[in-house]
């Protein structure tokens, strides 16, 4: 399955709702969305959280990205990610035209 990097940046409400049900609820919406959490950090500086997740495909990581905001309020930033070794072998393999 595609990977993906959430970046999750709190409002001032969504501060106030911090709390491990909170989070407890995000890990079970990522999962009824097909979605299985290979890491989640809380982080210093441009993003507060940094979320690495395992979807089915890029539809499931967006709605599940919405829903996730709508569940706590925190904005998120989705992006796909591909490993660095299959990312030299497809540069590699990149035809210049």
């Amino acid at each position: 399955m595609p990977i993906f990097m959430m970046f999750g940046k709190y409002s001032t409400e969504a501060l106030k709702g911090i709390s491990p049900e909170r989070t407890d609820k995000a890990v079970e919406l990522i999962k009824k969305n097909g979605g299985k959490v290979i890491s989640m950090y809380a982080v210093l500086g441009q993003h507060d959280l940094v979320l690495t997740l395992d979807f089915p495909d890029s539809e499931k990581a967006l709605a599940t990205s919405v829903a996730l905001n709508k569940l706590t309020g925190i904005s998120f930033t989705t992006s796909p990610v591909v490993e660095v070794e299959k990312f030299d072998k497809l540069i590699a393999e990149a035809e210049v035209v």
